[in-house]
C-alpha cells in the first residue's frame, strides 16, 4: 500500500498563522466558495422554474418546459402520486429561500429573503389566503383541484412546505436580519408588512385547507389511511370499486383500487399534522396521525420488525411480507424518534391516549432499532462491510442483498439518536458508493455489486447529503465537508443543463432524464448549504426543532409548550425490575483527531472495507473528474475551485479527499472474517430409492412459526455460523451489562433456507436416532444442570370447548435469549402446541374431571460435594412419549415448609417417591440432613424438590440473570449428604430447585396426592388426595455440539 507522507513544513506554518479555521484543512474561503456554488445550484434551477414552468409542479430542465399531470393516464402514479396541480416546485422550494435567506449578501442580483416573500404571494394569488375574505385566486379556491394524489407526497411536500413556510413567516424559525412585527395595517388587517402585502398567516390557512382535504383518506376501520385522496372529491374511487355494478360475465364495472399503503406512507404523518393541530387549534389532524402511526407500529412482527406495505383496510401486510430500512418503512423509524423530540416538553392534548407522549415515541424508535440491528444490519463473513439488507418480517431470516438508495437516511437518524459510531460506519458504504458511481444508483446489490438495470438511476435525492450534514454537525470532521464536496461537484458536472438540473437514468454512463423533482431544490440543495454555512442560525438553534422526511423545519412555538408539563406515563413503557440499573442515555462524544493529525475518520480501522465492498480498487481515475477553473455559460455550470485528483485510485474517498487528510500512517484491521459450517448428512434411509439418489424424504422438514421440526436427518444439509454469545446480566453493582459467554454455532440455512437469528431447529426423536454417538461433527450431550419436571396436574373444570383442549402450559420465567441449557423450555413453550398439531398425541376421548393438564416446569440441578445423581429410575425414559396421566412418579408429597427445624417422618420417605419443599430458612444441606435415613425401593424417595419462592429469594436474584440467565441460582451443597444421626449418607438423594412461582407452586400442589403442613410444635396436618392421573417424570435436556463448539439454536425434541 502506498505510505502517503504529511506536507511540508511551509504547511504548517500557513495553518499557525491563522488562515485555516479547521483543524483538518478546510478553509474558511473553500467554504465559502462551496457555500455560493450551492446557492448558485439552487438558483439555477429555482430561476428555470419560476421562468419555464411556473404554475405547473415541476420543471423539464432539458426540454425547458413544464412537467404536469399525466391526464391521459391515471395509473402513472410516478408523476400523479406527486404532482396535485398546486405549483409543488415553489411550495417546496420556500423553506429553502428561507434559509438561503441567512446568507451573506451576494453579488448575483438574486436576494433570497425577497424571492422567499415574492414566492408566498404568487402562491396566495393563484389559491387565495385560504379564509374567506380572499377564498380564491387566480387558478382555485384553495386547493379545490380535481388531482388524484397520494397522501404521503401531498402531506410531506405540500402541508409541510407550506407550515414551514408560515413559520419562517412569523419568525418562529429564524431568518438573520428579517425581525417581522404584527402590526393593524392601514386597510384595518392585522398582520406583518411586506412593502404593501400583509402576511397574517395566510400559507397557515392553505396548510389548513390542503390537509383538510386529505382527511376522507382516514375514513378506515384500522386507522391507516387509505393511500391516495382526490384533492376535491375525497375517496369516490375506494367506495365505487365497491359498489361497482357485476356484468354478466362476473366483472365488475369499476376496477378494484388498491389499498396497500405502507409503513412510511401511513406512519409519516405525525410531524406535519400536529404542528397544524397546534398551530391552528384543530386537533383533528394530530389525533388521526398519531392513530394512524400505532396502528402501524402495533402490527409489528413478534421479532419487532416493521413491514413495508401494509392494506389499508385489513390491517395485514402485503406480500412478500419484508422489513427494512430503506423504500416503504424509511420516515416511520424517522418519524418515531423526531416526533419524541417535537413532543418533548409540549403541553399534551387531554384526549389523546396515555400512548401519544414524548416517551412513548422514543420507546417506538428504541424497539425498532433494536430489531433492525438485530434483524436487518449485515455482519457476516460474506460481506467485508456491514450494511442493511432485507429481511424476513416474521423470522427475520435474509431475504436480498440489496441497498436502496433511500436507506442513505438511515446513518442522519442514527447520529440524531445518538448512535454515532453505527451511524459512521453505516454512511462510509454510501460514501465510497458515490465516489464509485458519482451519485447513488436507487438499488445497489451488496454481495456482487450488480445494478439492477430498471435501479440504475438517481433522482436527485437528498438522503446521502442529509447524513453527511448530520454527521458534520455531531463530529465537525471536515472528512464530511469533503463528501458534501463531492457530491455537490458531480451534481454540477453531471446534471447541468441549460434550463435547470436534470437527474440521471443510469449513474454508469451519465444518461440524463428529464425531470427535476421538487425536493432537489427542496432537500437536496437545502442540505448542501447547510452543511456549507456552519454559523447558520439553524445550525445553532437550541429548540426542539426537526427537519421532515422532505427536509422541511418545523417548531412548535414556546407560546405551545409547557416546561412544567409531565409526560404521562405510556402505555408500552415498562418499568425497569426493581434494584436494577439502566446505564444512562447519552450520546457518546465523538474521538476527535489532534491537531494536524488528519481526520479521525479516515483513520478508522474499517475505512478501507467500505472501499472494499464498494470495490473502489478497481475504478481507474478519471480525468473527466478534474476540471480547470471556468465561467458559468449557458453550456455548463461553472467550476469555481479546481478539482483536487484522489491520491489513490478511489480507495481513499472521496474522491475530493486532500492528501492532508490522510494518516501518514494508517492502518487497516483485517476484514471480517467467520468461522462456516457445513453438516451434510448421508442417506440413513438404505432401502429408499430418492434416498440413495440424495433426494430428502417428503416430509422431512416442516415450517413451524418459530423455526424448523426435523424428522430425517437423511440427505440434509445445515448451515451454521460461528458467532459469539453473550448474556444480558446485572453485575454487583446492579447495573445490567452484557456477559461474553464464548463461542457457539447457529444453524443459519437448513436445505438452502435461510433461517432468522431467533428461529430454532428442533431434532424430533426420529431423526437423532441418526445421530452416530462418536461422530465429533455433529454430537448430542446431556445437560448436566438444567432439566424439565414434566408434571400432570388437575385443574377445575371447564366449559365444554376448553375441555376439548389438552393444551401446554408452560412455566414461565425470566429468561434470556441465547442460553445454550435454558433457551431449550423457551422454545418448547411456543412450539410444543405447534409440534402437537403436525403429530398429535393420544387423548382420552372424554377427559376427566377435574382436568388433566399438562406443563413442563425448569429445574436446576444442585453442585458441590453432598449433590448426588439422579436414580436411574428418574434418569431413563422419556416422559414426554406417555400419554397424558401416565407419567411414573404418582405419590407426590407436597410439604410447605423450609424443612429446617423439624425432622421428617420415617413413613413419609418410605412411601412417597417425590417430596416437595420450600427454600429458605437454612442451607441445603440442612434440609437434606433433616430427611430420614431409609432403604431404596421403587416407592421410596427418588427425588427433592426445592421450590425457590420470592420470599426466599435474595435481592435481584434471577432478575436478568441467574444461572446462565435461567432466572434460577444453581444450588450448593457444601458437604456430604448426611442422616439425622449425622452418619454419612451410602446414596445421596437426588435434589433439583425450581423457580417457585405462582404456576409452578399451584402445579406441584396439585399434582401432590399428599399436601402437609407444619404447626407451631413441630406436627404434621396431612391433606390426602384422590390420584387422579397426577404423576411427575423428569425429562433430560440435550444439546448438540460440533467439533465441540455448541450449536445454540437447535433443540433435542
Amino acid at each position: 500500500m502506498r505510505i502517503l507522507k504529511w506536507p511540508p513544513l511551509q504547511a504548517l506554518t500557513v495553518l499557525g498563522l491563522g488562515w485555516i479555521s479547521h483543524s483538518h484543512g478546510m478553509t474558511d474561503k473553500t467554504i465559502s466558495l462551496l457555500r455560493q456554488d450551492t446557492r448558485d445550484l439552487f438558483y439555477h434551477g429555482y430561476s428555470n422554474y419560476m421562468k419555464h414552468a411556473f404554475p405547473e409542479d415541476e420543471l423539464r430542465p432539458i426540454s425547458c418546459k413544464p412537467q404536469t399531470r399525466n391526464r391521459e393516464d391515471p395509473a402513472d402514479i410516478g408523476l400523479n402520486d406527486v404532482l396535485g396541480n398546486y405549483s409543488v416546485t415553489l411550495v417546496d422550494s420556500l423553506s429553502t429561500l428561507a434559509i438561503l435567506a441567512s446568507g451573506e449578501e451576494s453579488q448575483d442580483g438574486h436576494s433570497p429573503l425577497g424571492d422567499f416573500q415574492a414566492g408566498v404571494i404568487a402562491l396566495v394569488n393563484l389559491y387565495g389566503d385560504g379564509g374567506d375574505a380572499y377564498l380564491c385566486g387566480s387558478k382555485a379556491c384553495g386547493f379545490d383541484l380535481d388531482s388524484k394524489v397520494q397522501v404521503f407526497e401531498t402531506n410531506i411536500r405540500g402541508v409541510g412546505g407550506l407550515l414551514s413556510a408560515h413559520l419562517f413567516a412569523v419568525g418562529e424559525l429564524p431568518i438573520r436580519g428579517y425581525d417581522p412585527e404584527v402590526h393593524e395595517q392601514r386597510n384595518g388587517v392585522v398582520g406583518i408588512d411586506w412593502e404593501g402585502f400583509v402576511y397574517n398567516g395566510q400559507l397557515l390557512r392553505l396548510a389548513h385547507d390542503l390537509a383538510s382535504r386529505l382527511l376522507p383518506a382516514f375514513d378506515t376501520a384500522t386507522g391507516i389511511p387509505y393511500p391516495r385522496v382526490n384533492l376535491r372529491h375525497g375517496i369516490p374511487f375506494y367506495r365505487d370499486s365497491e359498489d361497482g355494478v357485476c356484468r354478466l360475465d362476473g366483472t365488475s364495472t369499476d376496477s378494484r383500487e388498491i389499498t396497500e399503503n405502507c409503513a412510511a406512507g401511513a406512519g409519516s404523518l405525525v410531524l406535519e399534522f400536529t404542528t397544524l393541530s397546534r398551530l391552528t387549534g384543530d386537533m383533528r389532524f394530530e389525533r388521526l396521525a398519531k392513530n394512524a402511526f400505532w396502528a402501524v407500529f402495533q402490527r409489528r412482527s413478534a421479532i419487532g420488525l416493521i413491514g413495508n406495505g401494509i392494506d389499508s383496510e385489513t390491517g395485514q401486510w402485503t406480500l412478500p411480507p419484508l422489513a427494512g430500512i430503506g423504500a416503504g418503512v424509511d420516515s416511520f423509524f424517522e418519524y418515531a424518534l423526531k416526533s419524541s423530540i417535537m413532543f418533548s416538553g409540549l403541553a399534551e392534548d387531554e384526549e389523546s391516549p396515555l400512548s401519544d407522549t414524548s416517551d412513548a415515541f422514543l420507546q417506538a424508535w428504541e424497539q425498532a432499532h433494536s430489531a433492525v440491528k438485530r434483524h436487518v444490519h449485515r455482519i457476516t463473513a460474506t460481506e467485508k462491510y456491514p450494511y442493511y439488507g432485507q429481511a424476513d418480517l416474521v423470522t427475520g431470516a435474509p431475504r436480498y442483498t440489496w441497498i436502496d438508495n433511500l436507506s442513505a437516511y438511515y446513518p442522519g437518524l442514527l447520529t440524531l439518536a445518538g448512535e454515532l459510531d453505527e451511524a459512521i460506519e453505516g454512511h462510509l458504504l454510501f460514501a465510497a458508493l458515490w465516489t464509485r458511481y458519482g451519485a447513488l444508483p436507487e438499488r445497489w446489490h451488496a454481495h456482487n455489486a450488480y445494478i439492477d438495470h430498471h435501479f440504475k438511476h438517481w433522482a436527485g435525492r437528498p438522503e446521502f447529503i442529509e447524513s453527511t450534514y448530520y454527521l458534520y454537525q455531531a463530529t465537525k470532521d471536515d472528512f464530511y465537508l469533503h463528501v458534501g464536496e463531492m457530491t455537490l461537484r458531480d451534481i454540477r458536472r453531471r446534471c447541468w443543463t441549460r434550463c435547470g438540473w436534470a437527474d440521471l437514468g443510469d449513474v454508469t454512463t451519465g444518461e440524463q432524464r428529464d425531470r427535476m423533482e421538487s425536493f432537489f431544490l427542496g432537500e437536496t440543495a437545502k442540505y448542501l448549504y447547510l452543511l456549507f454555512d456552519p454559523d447558520h442560525p439553524l445550525n445553532h438553534l437550541d429548540a426542539s426543532i426537526v427537519f421532515t422526511t422532505e427536509g422541511h423545519p418545523l417548531i412548535i412555538p414556546s407560546d405551545y409548550r409547557s416546561a412544567s408539563t409531565q409526560s404521562k406515563p405510556s402505555k408500552t413503557t415498562e418499568p425497569a425490575a426493581e434494584g436494577l440499573i439502566l446505564p444512562a442515555p447519552t450520546c457518546p462524544v465523538h474521538r476527535r483527531s489532534a491537531a494536524f493529525t488528519g481526520s479521525s475518520i479516515v483513520d478508522r480501522p474499517d475505512f478501507f472495507h467500505a472501499a472494499a465492498m464498494a470495490q473502489l480498487h478497481v475504478v481507474p481515475v478519471e480525468a473527466l473528474r478534474s476540471s480547470h477553473l471556468q465561467p458559468t455559460s449557458e453550456h455548463s455550470a461553472a467550476i469555481t475551485i479546481e478539482d483536487i485528483r484522489s491520491p489513490t485510485n478511489y480507495t481513499y474517498y472521496p474522491w475530493t479527499l486532500p492528501q492532508s487528510l490522510v494518516p501518514s500512517y494508517g492502518f487497516s484491521a483485517p476484514t471480517r472474517t467467520q468461522i462456516l459450517s457445513t453438516l451434510t448428512f448421508p442417506n440413513l434411509n438404505t432401502g429408499d430409492l430418492n434416498g440413495a439418489k440424495g433426494i430428502m424424504n417428503l416430509g422431512a422438514i416442516q415450517k413451524i412459526v418459530d423455526g424448523i421440526v426435523i424428522s430425517s436427518l437423511s440427505n440434509l444439509r445445515l448451515s451454521m455460523v460461528q458467532e459469539p454469545k453473550s448474556l444480558i446480566l446485572p453485575n454487583g453493582d446492579g447495573l445490567i451489562i452484557e456477559v461474553d459467554m464464548g463461542q457457539q454455532y447457529r444453524v443459519s440455512g437448513v436445505a438452502n433456507w435461510a433461517l432468522g437469528k431467533d428461529e430454532k431447529v428442533v431434532l424430533s426423536a426420529e431423526a437423532q436416532d441418526g445421530v452416530a454417538p462418536g461422530d465429533p461433527n455433529f454430537k448430542r450431550v446431556k445437560d448436566l444442570e438444567m432439566l424439565d419436571l414434566v408434571t400432570d396436574f388437575t385443574q377445575p373444570a371447564l366449559s365444554n370447548t376448553d375441555a376439548d383442549k389438552h393444551e401446554h402450559l408452560a412455566g414461565r420465567t425470566n429468561a434470556v435469549e441465547g442460553n445454550r441449557t435454558f433457551e431449550v423450555h423457551n422454545a418448547l413453550d411456543s412450539m410444543f402446541d405447534q409440534i402437537l398439531a403436525l403429530d398429535p398425541p393420544v387423548a382420552p376421548a372424554t377427559p376427566p374431571q377435574p382436568i388433566l393438564m399438562r406443563t413442563l416446569i425448569p429445574a436446576i440441578l444442585p453442585t458441590g460435594p453432598g449433590a448426588a445423581p439422579l436414580p436411574l429410575t428418574l434418569d431413563t425414559a422419556d416422559p414426554l412419549t406417555l400419554q397424558l396421566g401416565q407419567l411414573p412418579h404418582t405419590s407426590i408429597y407436597f410439604l410447605d415448609s423450609t424443612l429446617c427445624d423439624h425432622r421428617l417422618p420415617f413413613g413419609i420417605v418410605r412411601s412417597h417417591q417425590i417430596l416437595v419443599i420450600k427454600r429458605g430458612g437454612c442451607s441445603f444441606s440442612t434440609k437434606l440432613a433433616n430427611i430420614p435415613a431409609f432403604a431404596a425401593s421403587p416407592e421410596a424417595l427418588h427425588l427433592v424438590i426445592v421450590m425457590s419462592t420470592p420470599e426466599s429469594k435474595a435481592p435481584n436474584e434471577g432478575l436478568y440473570g441467574g444461572h446462565l440467565g435461567s432466572g434460577l441460582i444453581r444450588p450448593l451443597l457444601d458437604e456430604m449428604q448426611r442422616t439425622p444421626a449425622g452418619v454419612e449418607r451410602r446414596v445421596g438423594i437426588a435434589m433439583v430447585m425450581v423457580d417457585g412461582n405462582d404456576e409452578h407452586v399451584a402445579a406441584l400442589r396439585s399434582a401432590a396426592c399428599v399436601v402437609a403442613k407444619l404447626d407451631d410444635d413441630g406436627s404434621i396436618i396431612e391433606d390426602a388426595r384422590e390420584a387422579l392421573g397426577t404423576g411427575l417424570g423428569v425429562k433430560r435436556r440435550y444439546w448438540f455440539e460440533s467439533m465441540g463448539v455448541p450449536i445454540g439454536n437447535m433443540i433435542a425434541l
